[in-house]
């Protein structure tokens, strides 16, 4: 194992752009941060040189701690669980809001809007205007009750 030995910062920093450069053609959020870990590793290693083995210890302590303070980082707010769990189920996150009917409900059918969108909605005959709390969703249909 003495090759690991000879290893100079320069291939901790070259691996580092690569992982770093690998990032933005494939993004993922984590290779840039291995990529700042492997840099930092190297640039230690022009102030002190390390042995292979503090080295990979230093990059695999580095990367990890890099992942989770990136992570903290670049977290937004409103990214919990709760928002999560509605991803791409558009219809679910409408459960609990208020509206106005934009058709009428006949037959048990009807009409309501939504920002941008308008949603087929189910429950009781009520005329258009009328207020309206989504209590349910089947797919793409909304599921109402009268708010009066």
């Amino acid at each position: 194992m003495d090759y690991l030995d000879l290893a100079s910062p320069w291939t901790w920093l070259i691996g580092g752009v690569i992982l770093m450069a690998l990032e933005l053609a494939a993004p993922g959020f984590f290779l840039i941060w291995l990529g700042l870990a492997a840099v930092l590793v190297g640039g230690g290693n022009f102030l002190q040189p390390l042995p292979w083995e503090a080295n990979g210890l230093l990059f695999a302590t580095l990367a990890v701690a890099l992942v989770f303070v990136g992570k903290r980082m670049t977290r937004r707010d409103g990214d919990d669980e709760a928002t999560v769990k509605h991803l791409n189920q558009r219809a679910n996150a409408l459960v609990g809001r208020v509206t106005t009917l934009d058709q009428p409900i006949v037959a048990g059918e009807g009409k309501v809007r939504f920002d941008d969108a308008i949603w087929l909605a189910t429950g009781p005959d009520l005329p258009a205007g009328a207020r309206v709390k989504v209590i349910g969703a089947a797919g793409k249909v909304l599921q109402v009750a009268s708010r009066e």
